[in-house]
């Protein structure tokens, strides 16, 4: 079997090669620069853009299986994968995928409707709330070692890039099709302890500070557009009242619990520091 993995640099598809590779499978890899991809020996290294996707036909040659990341000209790709005999496609979705009316799900959405209607097997991979997005926090904590946030109360489950990773991979080289795997982290936590988690895996002391949207809204408006700022209060607005929900899937699929958010700050520590 060898499969072929987009976004192979980015923060989950190093992880899908990884995981591949432990599992003894061929993995051809797609980046824009290969010469700076620093993927393991033994990988077939392609470049190639999602954005152009008339240039990739050459590199569905031989290629069983794709792990696909929503980005480009979704179609064109999967059409291309279709023409060159591909027998499965995982794609990299989102849990928003699953929401009405939400902007980031509708794009998700679009995409995996496109998989399913192209007559290959396929499943979806749709994480919840990334730690890796607790990022953003890592220049106030490096500075001051406070996070600034609105709404504590608001419940989400982080889940470790890994674990995503590892399960598209298992995904990926499973028997059975058209499976949905909506992945989280082990604990549904608030902002606040979601702070401890990461004060405790990265080994400094980090306070909450607490934030009106308003406050928080003309603390963010140079770093981010507005309607992300928009989209961002809406949801956790959601999730005071409904908390994002811890789900078993890393456990049945990978048969071990879920990472912690205290485990991803270890391996991501010289962010904060």
């Amino acid at each position: 079997m060898k499969i072929f993995v987009t976004g192979a640099t980015g923060t989950v598809g190093r992880h899908v090669v990884d995981s591949l590779l432990d599992q003894k499978v061929e993995v051809r890899a797609l980046t824009r620069r290969p010469e700076t991809a620093g993927l393991p020996s033994g990988v077939d290294v392609v470049a190639g853009d999602l954005e152009k996707p008339d240039a990739l036909a050459e590199h569905f040659e031989g290629i069983d299986r794709l792990y696909l990341v929503v980005a480009g000209e979704t179609q064109k790709v999967v059409d291309l994968a279709k023409q060159a005999g591909v027998q499965r496609i995982v794609l990299l979705s989102s849990a928003s995928a699953a929401f009405e009316g939400d902007p980031t799900g509708g794009f998700h959405r679009a995409a995996e409707l496109v998989v399913e209607n192209s007559g290959v097997g396929w499943a979806h991979v749709r994480p919840g709330m990334f730690a890796g997005n607790l990022s953003d926090w890592a220049e106030a904590i490096r500075t001051e070692a406070v996070v600034r946030a609105p709404y504590d109360a608001a419940r989400q489950a982080p889940v470790h890039e890994a674990d995503v990773a590892e399960v598209a991979a298992a995904a990926l080289v499973a028997a059975d099709e058209g499976k949905i795997y909506t992945v989280t982290g082990p604990e549904s936590l608030t902002k606040s302890e979601q702070v401890r988690a990461l004060s405790e895996g990265v080994g400094r002391e980090i306070q909450f500070e607490e934030l009106t949207p308003d406050q928080w809204r003309a603390h963010v408006r140079d770093q981010m557009p507005e309607f992300v700022i928009d989209w961002l209060l809406g949801l956790w607005a959601k999730t005071v009242d409904n908390p994002e929900q811890v789900l078993p899937t890393v456990q049945e699929v990978l048969g071990r619990p879920a990472r912690t958010l205290v485990q991803w700050a270890a391996d991501h520590r010289d962010e904060f520091r």
